[in-house]
């Protein structure tokens, strides 16, 4: 059962500490936890407000259409993203970073629509990996500001995603069962993110 005032608690600390991380800069980024599967409903941080001082009773509740049904803020424009990956991926806490790695990465990727990572001991991080000779394609979506259009295109590959999604030139979504496995991912997608970029510098480098 849902306990409304921990998950406050838990997504605003989550929040802040990927703030902290440098992540999530300024208004940057948006974060939901599923707080009913049906109806579906969401708890999110409210758009435009700094993500290093968001308080748990800022936290906005949106419905299955996206509508603000609890709450004094606005929900983010990326809403639907967050309601098409509860739906589609069965996510129970959805994390949307907009960390250098990530965006960087998401934009550079010589046409190749995915990013492939393997052979590294912190993949065993992710859901289903207990091996580092193990390897994913994070996907990378082209960025629309027609949001219906851009959750419709993430939803052909959220099921086989691996718990995480690239938006061109934008930055991750990443998502797992609850907050707790959502940090999880996120923080492990972050760091490979971050090393594939060093590694490919690394590469130049020594040529």
């Amino acid at each position: 059962m849902c306990n409304l005032d921990q998950d406050r608690k838990l997504l605003t600390e989550t929040i802040q500490r990927l703030h902290q991380r440098g992540w999530c800069e300024g208004t940057g980024g948006n974060f939901s936890v599923v707080i009913s599967k049906s109806p579906l409903r969401l708890l999110m941080a409210p758009s435009g407000i700094d993500k290093g001082k968001v308080l748990a009773n800022e936290l906005i509740e949106v419905n299955e259409e996206g509508a603000v049904v609890q709450g004094g803020g606005q929900a983010s424009a990326e809403t639907m993203m967050h309601l098409m990956l509860a739906k589609q991926a069965n996510a129970g806490c959805i994390l949307h970073t907009h960390s250098l790695a990530g965006t960087l990465l998401s934009k550079h990727h010589n046409g190749e629509f995915s990013i492939r990572i393997e052979g590294w001991e912190m993949m065993k991080g992710l859901k289903g990996i207990d091996t580092h000779e193990s390897a994913i394609n994070m996907p990378i979506i082209k960025n629309n500001q027609n949001i219906h259009q851009l959750s419709n295109n993430a939803k052909q590959i959220a099921r086989e995603a691996p718990y995480g999604i690239l938006v061109e030139g934008h930055g991750l979504y990443s998502w797992g069962k609850d907050i707790t496995e959502a940090k999880r991912h996120v923080e492990i997608h972050e760091f490979l993110l971050e090393l594939t970029w060093h590694e490919r510098l690394l590469a130049k480098t020594i040529q």
